[in-house]
């Protein structure tokens, strides 16, 4: 299930800012666990992809040691959800906002392939300032509230502290880029 769904992503990289708040539901409906899943799923494969892109275009050091271990911890995490939804015999469900996460990861993974050198870093590492505090706010005021499953909300809570920390080391690199 969720493997094919990482063929399908495997072409799709960073989101804007806004992907997360164009796919929200309205207030009144909460997504369900299996929505839950497959956002954070999808997410993590978005910055997987995006990393590997930098991988191959980044000049800076710094960067490139960045999106290691965006690809590291993203994988990891992704390795665990995988785990979990198997354990639970849940079956992810496609939804809006992750169809407007994978659009608009597409469009900025086109958009990132146009640069290179120092503009590409910049615009990598900028975009990752701007994914992860999305992704962040999504898992602080959507996804976590809404998980009703104790370990889908344990393993959310877990990822944001990743990726809390991912945002700061993104500034860090965005500071030294200057």
């Amino acid at each position: 299930m969720f493997l094919r769904l990482s063929a399908a992503i495997a072409a799709i990289c960073l989101l804007s800012s806004a992907a997360l708040a164009q796919g929200a539901k309205p207030a009144d409906s909460k997504p369900t666990d299996p929505q839950i899943a497959h956002i954070a799923y999808t997410a993590g494969v978005i910055d997987i992809v995006a990393a590997k892109q930098a991988l191959g275009k980044a000049s800076n050091k710094e960067v490139k040691a960045f999106a290691e271990d965006m690809v590291r911890d993203h994988e990891a995490v992704n390795k665990q959800a995988l785990d979990l939804v198997n354990k639970l015999k849940v079956t992810p469900e496609d939804n809006d906002t992750s169809k407007a996460l994978s659009k608009q990861a597409a469009d900025k993974l086109a958009e990132l392939g146009k640069l290179s050198g120092a503009a590409f870093d910049k615009a990598y590492v900028a975009n990752e300032i701007a994914y992860h505090k999305a992704v962040n706010g999504a898992l602080e005021t959507q996804l976590i509230p809404s998980a009703s499953n104790p370990e889908l909300k344990s393993l959310l809570q877990t990822g944001l502290k990743i990726f809390q920390g991912h945002q700061q080391h993104a500034e860090h690199v965005a500071a030294d880029l200057k």
